[in-house]
């Protein structure tokens, strides 16, 4: 039903209504000639006129009311509400809308889900929800519950023309944003809030809340860990939950066939109602990272509700003498044991790793004060199942240990480091100072790469195909040339690039990668014509190194021997893969195919090798960005620095690195430059640079394994690498007296320094640069602010479970202050009790012009009936308004009501015709002679009026006038003429004398006596 009315924004506007009556007495006299009809309606239309301006002033708006009800039903999807309970909630939405709903009003109702974020599931709409079995809206992770999200989103849904309410099916438990202070604003908004309550079914609950270690750990020092422990039970008569208690130790350096992980306790436990702490003693005797796991295993099962929330975990470092990470090639193992050596020699701890063992997690680097990457290619290895890679998460995880928490790291050069390497374009590359890709115009096409692409008989072929090319072609440079060539039913054709097929990869990738993504490779009949295509473009080309790819299932014919010697004379290699291969007949076709160019053969019986294959073989076309010289070159020292103090100017000779681009930035020094070549930007040899908290460097050189041979005996080997890696290392002395400390509460990790000096008086005032990243590798901001003298306290969300990672430099001089902080499961895992007091404080807030929301039973099967008779649907609720301004129309009516006044008073209208229409037939004959002779008479007298006038205005002499009186009246008379030039006076305004006289002869007739008189006078 609805309704309408008038409203105006500015009410105070209507007193000048009061102006009408002023109006009408002013009026009414001065429009008194128009007569009583014309006058009537003048001031009929000037009210109206001013009526309307009046009301535009105020701000007219019409309104239209609507007793239409919007429900939202609002689902709480996250993983503290089991799953039978959210089928309960779908079957509750459906028959609930279905029983109350009103069609002749055409109500609407929708539905959102909300988890960590929120989601429209059905929109609102004027039917009943259909019978779904499932929701399918994707609410993204389900750890958390953020009743705010969906509070903005239905408000953002709902239409504004109907009355509206919301119905929040939760259990009230929320950890994100504040639903409470948004609900306070709907209401203000007219919208109603209903609840119905999610109570959890299980007796019991098993809670462990966190591993507790002392924050200033010594090596060697016995110290205490405490397990907090909280169980809920169903009452206070409950019995104790009996299960296990297991605390272990993981240190994350130790190698797997020791034995990472140690169990530090196992047994029997019986837990009480509420908190229950148990103390664990122990002991560290080696420096490095620790994580501490606590988990409790009940006996039985419906004595623990959730089991997410079972275990808990904390991070330790134990941190000793200054500790380096070498990570070297696993294929090409002890080529940096003499650097090592010598390191350890300088008290130096070095940790060897080979790249097929990575680090899992940033809190494993935390153990090292400085990572060396020695010699390691981006991806390692040969066969197609031995093929690692580092991928961005590891290279994120180097990056973020050295710009956030001020580790080192240098990159020491060889035969596959660098460009050559396949770090061209990383995160590595940003942080180190020097650019891996070569721009030097005189280094021109330094690799051309050809892929021949054969649809493979394997399980998602076509996307694989896509997949491996865009690895490769990430891998190429800028000035690198790349082609692709696949078959389809016109032959075998170039993907780009015409005839030649290659082109160069800089200011062609994204056409590049959008063709790629188009290609449908087909079954191509032979590989000979394709082949012969690629030797031909790969000749042209003036790259220096030239390489083909092939991925086939062997089933093409092969190709002839020219079309091979063709690849071997012009020295281009051809590496072959193998994927779902037509048995030992196409394996050993492509085998032959690699063989005889000089490539690798590779067999693939999993896709997902396919893209660190072609990163491998993409890899090759870059070989020419090293530079060797067998005669040696002489490096030299030309920018001094404390990494090189006491280090002769000319070093021992080289007889290769690889090329780089210095960066162009006043930050990157350049401590050694090679003679050769003579490009001063491509011949670095040692840079530096601060990155962030911490330091980077390069060596493009070896450490005299293959080009640095001579260093090997060089008198100041020892010096030169101790005090390279010194500099770059995170400071390791003493702290001084900072006390870190942290805690997680409410979501929020609190971190706490305390600070003293020498003679234990307050430090205040320090200016503390703080830094923190997150389980996904993200900055978190972090600022300390002094609360209390010597006391600083900072705090972030963590909202998130994983490891955090705090980094912390007080003061200038000072050692960071570096810890972790672990949230074992999210919030939404911590509570079991349904929040009641937040579920009833909002349906008590009460929408503007309506009433209080109800709170239903709580939501269960034996239920379902009492919970589907609550009617969402009912009024008590403002009635929707829709609003809509109306002054400019009130404006234009005015402006022509009062063109209308204008004619009313400007134009005379007869309205004798009004009279005639009520006239009789018999009176009209009598009435037309009247009216002619009315008309006579008044012709009549308006003629005698006009010769009155014109009788007027005649003037004659007097009789008794003589000549001289003629020539004096003429004399008057041009003085007369001479005063006419004068302006013109009113009748009124002559000479008494002049006045005509009724009697008098006319001016002719005195005229011609007058000129006989003259005459006669002159016969005399």
């Amino acid at each position: 039903m609805f309704g309408f009315r008038l409203a105006f924004e500015f009410p105070g506007y209507l007193w000048l209504l009061i102006g009408i009556p002023f109006l009408w007495w002013g009026s009414f006299r001065a429009l008194a000639p128009l007569g009583f009809f014309r006058r009537w309606l003048a001031l009929f239309f000037r009210t109206l006129v001013l009526t309307g301006l009046v009301l535009a002033l105020a701000g007219v708006q019409l309104v239209w009311t609507s007793d239409r009800v919007t429900v939202m039903y609002l689902l709480d999807q996250s993983e503290s509400i089991p799953e039978a309970k959210r089928q309960l909630m779908l079957d509750y939405v459906i028959r609930n809308v279905s029983r109350h709903r009103d069609v002749a009003r055409e109500d609407r109702a929708g539905i959102i889900v909300f988890g960590r974020e929120a989601t429209i599931e059905i929109p609102p709409f004027d039917d009943n929800i259909p019978k779904i079995r499932r929701l399918e809206s994707y609410i993204g992770r389900r750890d958390a519950t953020s009743l705010e999200s969906a509070l903005v989103l239905a408000q953002a849904a709902m239409p504004a023309d109907t009355s509206r309410r919301l119905v929040i099916v939760t259990d009230g438990n929320e950890n994100l944003g504040d639903g409470q202070k948004l609900a306070a604003r709907l209401a203000e908004s007219g919208i109603g809030i209903d609840v119905v309550p999610i109570v959890l079914e299980s007796k019991a609950e098993v809670l462990v809340e966190k591993v507790d270690l002392p924050s200033d750990i010594r090596k060697g020092q016995p110290f205490e860990a405490r397990v907090v422990v909280n169980a809920y039970t169903d009452g206070e008569d409950a019995p104790p939950v009996q299960g296990r208690l297991q605390v272990t130790r993981l240190n994350s350096e130790a190698s797997e066939s020791s034995g990472r992980e140690e169990l530090l306790l196992d047994q029997p436990t019986t837990l009480k109602s509420g908190k229950n702490v148990f103390s664990l003693q122990d002991q560290i005797d080696q420096p490095a990272p620790y994580t501490y796991k606590a988990r409790f295993v009940p006996d039985e099962s419906f004595d623990d509700g959730i089991k997410e929330n079972n275990e808990a975990s904390a991070y330790t470092y134990i941190r000793g003498q200054g500790r380096v990470l070498l990570i070297e090639d696993f294929s090409n193992r002890g080529q940096y044991d003499l650097m090592a050596q010598r390191l350890r020699t300088a008290n130096i701890e070095v940790v060897i790793r080979p790249s097929d063992q990575l680090f899992g997690s940033l809190a494993e680097l935390q153990a090292y004060d400085a990572v060396i990457l020695a010699g390691v290619p981006r991806v390692s290895g040969d066969a197609g199942d031995t093929i690692v890679t580092f991928d961005d998460d590891k290279v994120d995880m180097l990056v973020r240990n050295t710009q956030r928490l001020g580790a080192g790291l240098l990159m020491i050069g060889g035969p596959e480091a660098f460009g050559a390497g396949g770090w061209t374009g990383t995160k590595l590359e940003e942080a180190m100072p020097v650019d891996f890709q070569v721009k030097n115009k005189k280094v021109e096409a330094v690799g051309a790469l050809a892929m021949i692409m054969h649809a493979c008989e394997m399980a998602q072929g076509n996307y694989w195909q896509k997949v491996i090319a865009n690895s490769a072609l990430e891998q190429l440079g800028p000035v690198d040339e790349a082609g692709v060539l696949h078959w389809n039913m016109a032959g075998d054709s170039w993907l780009w690039g015409g005839s030649n097929g290659l082109l160069p990869v800089g200011p062609n990738k994204p056409a590049m990668l959008a063709a790629v993504r188009r290609m449908t490779p087909g079954d191509m009949p032979a590989f000979d014509n394709s082949m012969r295509m690629a030797a031909a473009s790969l000749k042209r080309s003036n790259a220096s190194m030239k390489h083909c790819i092939i991925i086939s299932d062997g089933d093409p014919s092969p190709p002839t021997g020219s079309t091979i010697a063709a690849f071997r004379d012009n020295k281009i290699t051809i590496s072959t893969v193998a994927v779902a291969g037509h048995g030992t007949t196409g394996s050993n076709r492509l085998r032959d195919i690699a063989t005889q160019t000089g490539g690798k053969y590779y067999e693939v019986r999993n896709a997902k090798a396919l893209p660190r294959i072609f990163q491998r073989e993409a890899r090759r076309v870059a070989r020419p960005l090293v530079y060797e010289n067998a005669s040696g070159v002489a490096p030299e020292i030309v920018y001094p620095h404390p990494a090189l103090e006491g280090i002769d100017t000319l070093l021992p000779p080289i007889t290769g690195f690889v090329l780089t681009q210095t960066k162009n930035s006043p930050l990157a020094q350049v401590l050694i430059r090679s003679p050769l070549p003579v490009e001063e930007e491509n011949s670095t040899i040692l840079a530096v640079w601060n990155y962030g908290l911490g330091r980077t460097a390069v060596l493009t050189t070896d450490s005299g394994g293959r080009w640095a041979q001579s260093w090997n005996d060089w008198g100041d080997y020892d010096k030169f690498f101790s005090q390279t890696v010194r500099w770059l290392m995170r400071p390791t002395g003493d702290t001084g007296k900072f006390d870190l400390a942290t805690q997680v509460r409410d979501g929020q990790v609190q971190v706490v320094v305390s600070a003293l000096d020498k003679e234990d008086a307050f430090l205040n005032f320090l200016d503390m640069n703080a830094s923190a990243v997150g389980p996904e590798m993200q900055d978190i901001p972090l600022q300390m602010q002094q609360t209390a003298p010597g006391r600083y306290v900072g705090s972030f969300p963590a909202d998130q479970a994983g490891s955090y990672f705090v980094n912390i430099s007080p003061q200038a001089g000072s050692a960071p202050l570096t810890t972790g902080v672990t949230v074992p499961y999210s919030e939404e895992f911590r509570v079991r009790d349904t929040n009641q007091a937040l579920l009833d404080a909002l349906a008590k807030s009460k929408p503007s012009g309506g009433s209080e929301g109800q709170v239903t039973e709580p939501l269960a099967a034996e239920s379902m009936d009492d919970v589907v008779g609550h009617d969402a649907f009912r009024t008590g609720l403002a009635l929707a308004r829709s609003m809509r301004d109306a002054w400019p129309w009130f404006v234009f009516v005015a402006c022509c009501l009062f063109l209308g006044d204008v004619m009313v008073r400007r134009v005379a209208i007869s309205f004798d015709w009004v009279g005639r229409l009520f006239a009789t037939p018999g009176n009209e004959s009598q009435e037309a002679p009247s009216r002619l002779k009315a008309l006579q008479e008044r012709k009549q007298a308006l003629g005698e009026s006009i010769d009155r006038r014109r009788a007027a205005v005649r003037f004659e002499p007097e009789p008794e006038a003589d000549a001289s009186s003629i020539q004096g009246k003429a004399s008057a008379a041009k003085d007369r003429k001479d005063r006419s030039d004068l302006p013109k006076t009113r009748p009124s305004d002559a000479p008494a004398s002049l006045t005509p006289q009724p009697d008098a002869k006319t001016y002719t007739e005195r005229l011609l006596e007058a000129k006989r008189r003259a005459r006669k006078d002159k016969e005399e």
